[in-house]
């Protein structure tokens, strides 16, 4: 059951350069809407509006592209910056990534479905997304489109719907976040998850993790005793902004670390973090790593901040290496 779950969501994540959609000639051109909720939706949202958990980790956020007019956001913007990247933010180039029709055809669709109509895309969770059956998920539809509040407290949702609450927590609010909750509203947890897709089931066989979803178990911080106070601080931080990429055990391979492409570092990998000194490692996390979804966080974190990252990296999951005195 694991192995073909495994399968399964391996399959999802594969590039879907296969993707096409048929022209008036007979002939095929990439699908804007297929490679955008691919590659775009996680982080613009399904329906290009950036409200998004993911979006909420970033700074500065995604761009809200139903904000926008046509004037203000020309398709040619789009693509320019598809190909590009933004310097200073988590946009990076995807140059090497979409072929130049693939660029076009993402802008094309971008700019007509959010920029000019501000239409909703429904067509994210097809089986080619990998979402067959998603009518299976019907009792936390109203979760996802805020029909029912998420800031409405337990005791006043029926079992269903409480079932449908958890699924929407465990399984959606990566991708349909609902907002903090107001002043007056019950909080509620917005931790981004490797959600299970749609491998997920209240009564299906687990793995090891205790989890239906081969993803979760990374979502688990390590428990370490006698963390240091700069090591603690350095837990806080790396787990609240660095473990929706890098997971929460350091290896990048939860769910949104497995689909990024290039894959977050594993900061478990003797064979990479033995080379790594702690100079470089807080030179990357402060300023970036260029053509990755690395930002720099040198505006975010301030010194100390970074510092204290470094000593958890170190302590937690592969000793940084020790820099190699200069022989001049």
């Amino acid at each position: 059951m694991r192995a073909a779950a495994l399968l399964a969501i391996a399959a999802a994540v594969a590039p879907l350069q296969h993707l096409a959609q048929a022209g008036e000639n007979g002939a095929t051109s990439p699908d804007g809407r297929a490679i955008y909720n691919f590659r775009c939706y996680f982080c613009h949202g399904y329906s290009g509006n950036a409200k998004t958990v993911a979006a909420s980790f970033l700074n500065p956020p995604p761009a809200d592209f139903t904000r926008a007019t046509a004037t203000e956001l020309p398709e040619a913007r789009i693509a320019a910056t598809l190909r590009e990247g933004r310097p200073g933010t988590a946009m990076k180039s995807f140059a090497t990534i979409l072929s130049e029709p693939e660029i076009t055809a993402v802008a094309r669709f971008v700019h007509d479905e959010f920029v000019v109509r501000k239409a909703v895309n429904t067509r994210y969770h097809t089986a080619e997304n990998g979402w067959p059956d998603h009518e299976r998920y019907r009792i936390a539809f109203p979760f996802a489109t805020g029909e029912i509040p998420m800031s409405q407290s337990w005791e006043s949702l029926d079992v269903e719907q409480a079932q449908g609450r958890r699924l929407f927590q465990e399984s959606c609010i990566t991708c349909h976040d609902r907002g903090p909750a107001g002043r007056n509203d019950v909080a509620w947890d917005t931790r981004p998850l490797s959600y299970p897709r749609n491998n997920f089931s209240f009564s299906a066989p687990v793995d090891a993790s205790g989890s239906a979803s081969p993803y979760a178990m990374h979502d688990r911080k390590p428990v370490i005793k006698g963390l240091t106070k700069s090591e603690r601080h350095g837990e806080k931080l790396f787990q609240a902004n660095c473990a929706f990429c890098h997971a929460a055990d350091g290896t990048g391979k939860n769910w949104i670390g497995s689909f990024l492409e290039p894959h977050p570092r594993n900061l478990r990998d003797p064979a990479f973090m033995s080379s790594i000194t702690r100079e470089h490692f807080i030179s990357v996390v402060s300023n970036g790593l260029e053509n990755t979804s690395m930002p720099a966080w040198k505006n975010v974190l301030g010194k100390n901040e970074i510092q204290a990252i470094a000593d958890y990296v170190n302590r937690a999951f592969h000793p940084l290496a020790v820099a190699r005195p200069d022989k001049r």
